[in-house]
């Protein structure tokens, strides 16, 4: 059976991305800290890719928001931010969380392959979407929909699964699986090449690839990060270059051609 975009709802309806990340009352402040925390200490490359200090002052729109934990730092950091996702139960958990903290955001509900129904139409200075359009049965409508925000100086930052990766190859041997729960219904791969034909018509700035998770997964759940022997033996060089050329994340900054 071909999953749906209602089956991606559904699955992100009953557990929002990161939801689990902390154990504290879900939507106090201190189980956001630990959601964050946690979030940025087994993807310490976020924090540097979103670049959160360059947008201060600029119009920020966030495709597949989540619980909001890149979306509140944009804020923080003074971006006019808008954050749009799927999944009605993490845009409720995100405008909650800018609640918390007394920012200011404007958040919307929607499938992003029809994003001009849903969010007026207007230019932003960055476009940002990490880990979300590879759930898509139809990412290029999603990137047809990203142009119509676009202008010559906007900046489109989004995260894609890397096809030429340690976790793929351990997804095809059935050794691991896309997402942290159980039955993710859509999680495409990309080479670089086909991250090009995605983005036709825009000018692709960079690539990296990075991110390979290390910890072992029952301590990681009670917010302890050990690293799986294999990899704690690893001298800290190799495990770089390992990420680098089989890193899980496709980090792509782009914009429109001149």
């Amino acid at each position: 059976m071909i999953a749906t975009i209602d089956d991606v709802k559904k699955y992100w309806d009953d557990r929002p991305c990161n939801i689990r990340h902390s154990k504290k009352d879900i939507g106090s402040l201190e189980y956001f800290d630990e959601v964050e925390k946690k979030r940025y200490t087994a993807e310490p490359h976020i924090p540097e890719f979103a670049d959160f200090s360059s947008w201060k002052g600029k119009k920020v729109l966030e495709i597949g928001c989540g619980l909001a934990t890149e979306g509140i730092n944009f804020a923080r950091h003074g971006a006019d931010y808008t954050g749009t996702d799927l999944s009605i139960e993490s845009l409720n958990l995100a405008q909650k969380r800018f609640e918390v903290y007394n920012q200011k955001g404007r958040f919307f509900q929607g499938n992003a392959e029809n994003l001009s129904s849903f969010v007026g139409v207007e230019k932003y200075d960055l476009i940002y979407s990490f880990g979300v359009i590879h759930h898509s049965p139809n990412p290029h409508q999603i990137i047809d929909q990203i142009y119509k925000y676009m202008d010559d100086s906007t900046i489109l930052k989004i995260m894609l699964y890397a096809k030429n990766s340690w976790k793929n190859y351990m997804i095809e041997s059935e050794l691991d699986q896309p997402e942290a729960q159980y039955g993710c219904p859509i999680a495409n791969t990309f080479s670089k090449e086909e991250v090009g034909e995605l983005l036709h018509g825009l000018e692709i700035l960079s690539i990296e690839q990075t991110h390979i998770f290390p910890y072992q997964i029952e301590p990681y759940k009670q917010g302890k990060f050990i690293k799986e022997p294999w990899f704690e033996s690893m001298p800290d060089q190799m495990f770089n270059t390992l990420k680098k050329k089989l890193g899980w994340h496709l980090l792509i900054t782009s914009r429109r051609q001149k």
